[in-house]
């Protein structure tokens, strides 16, 4: 089996590199490309003639523009990046034959009510990220190519930025924080989200049936104030000093950003659950896991 990793150095791609290595042959590539490969999706013609000649069975798309506050500003780059690009590699895989693995977002849902959203509920975006990735979820499936679609969320990873990064490196250096507690979702870890991949693949490369969108997403639900309180507790608990002592709640008008944020992030896991016989553990334990990797680095 070949498999064709496009965004191998962010979040999911680093992890992705690791999981998908025991299924076969995977070659990696990322936006700077080697050998006359292109994984380049501001260049989508390149990344496309890069995919013809090297003829994958898989297609794995790991990469996004996630600049969530820029993309307000610069449209035309999340649009060409998160869409463009996306339907015209649905459009490669579909011409060879391949199966298309992407990765798309909780963004993608208006955030309202207090229920996780169901794959099968209607989408409406709150800012330009989600509108684009919403549409490249919309390019995959007019494409006519065979695909697995993920939603996720609240991503995070030893490595690249995020938000259990920062808040460790703040809790160091400040005596108090003011984080948002008024968004609710499920902080996933790249490393669940590769190893699920990983799983999945041999189940759907025997049929088509099992072929479709999923949320892929650890269990439970917290706060972004509520994920932060995790983090410093675990920290201080094997020893880690920290120089935190007091943690705000504050709601999201205290916090003005150029991009509206989705008040429910949260995402029914039932369905992937379900259909590949999986086991998505609570939130915490992924956390845990990495917070300790992270602290005995």
């Amino acid at each position: 089996m070949k498999i064709v990793l496009l965004g191998k150095n962010g979040q999911v791609g680093w992890e992705l590199q690791r999981a998908l290595a025991p299924l076969g042959e995977v070659i990696a590539l990322d936006r700077h490309g080697e050998s006359g490969l292109s994984g380049d999706m501001t260049q989508p013609e390149k990344v496309c003639e890069t995919l013809i000649r090297l003829n994958p069975d898989i297609v794995v798309n790991a990469t996004a523009y996630t600049a969530v506050d820029q993309a307000e500003s610069d449209q035309e780059t999340a649009q060409l990046v998160n869409t463009d690009a996306v339907a015209s590699i649905a459009d490669s895989c579909r011409q060879m034959g391949a199966l298309l693995i992407h990765y798309s977002t909780d963004y993608v849902f208006n955030g309202q009510g207090t229920e996780p959203f169901s794959e099968s509920d209607s989408i409406a975006p709150l800012n330009v990220y989600g509108l684009t990735k919403a549409a490249g979820e919309k390019a995959i499936i007019e494409s006519g190519c065979k695909y697995l679609i993920f939603r996720t969320s609240w991503v995070y990873a030893r490595q690249g930025k995020n938000f259990l990064k920062t808040m460790l490196n703040l809790a160091a250096q400040r005596e108090e924080l003011s984080v948002i507690d008024d968004q609710h979702g499920a902080p996933t870890s790249a490393e669940l989200i590769a190893d699920v991949t990983a799983q999945i693949i041999p189940q759907v490369c025997i049929g088509d049936e099992k072929l479709g969108v999923y949320h892929l997403v650890a269990s439970g639900e917290t706060t972004w104030y509520g994920y932060a309180q995790y983090i410093f507790e675990q920290a201080k608990s094997v020893g880690h000093t920290l120089k935190i002592q007091n943690v705000k709640p504050i709601p999201s008008s205290e916090y003005p950003v150029p991009a509206v944020r989705p008040h429910n992030s949260r995402l029914n896991n039932q369905k992937i659950q379900q259909t590949f016989n999986l086991n998505l553990a609570e939130w915490q334990a992924g956390v845990k896991r990495t917070l300790m990797e992270l602290l005995n680095t």
